[in-house]
């Protein structure tokens, strides 16, 4: 399993567009990916569980993964995170 805390830097934070985009990011892997914010653990993979994050730009999470492509997912999504293209 890979963890990386991470920093949400995009200037909108996670509004409907870029958590539509992010979990299409999420789903290219092959891994279980999880974002943990407080006591929350929500499926990267799931747009309605995501949108339930609300998170803000500047806002910590947590991006679990587990699987064959668990480094390269963890990588990409904090790339996007970061306003960078994945």
């Amino acid at each position: 399993m890979t963890k990386r805390s991470i920093t949400v830097r995009l200037e909108d934070g996670l509004d409907a567009r870029p958590v539509a985009l992010l979990v299409q990011e999420a789903s290219k892997y092959e891994s279980n990916i999880y974002f943990e914010v407080d006591d929350k653990r929500i499926n990267a993979k799931s747009i309605m569980g995501m949108m339930s994050l609300g998170l803000c730009a500047g806002e910590e999470l947590t991006v679990a993964a587990e699987g064959a492509d668990e480094q390269t997912a963890v990588d990409n999504i904090e790339k996007f995170l970061s306003g960078q293209v994945a």
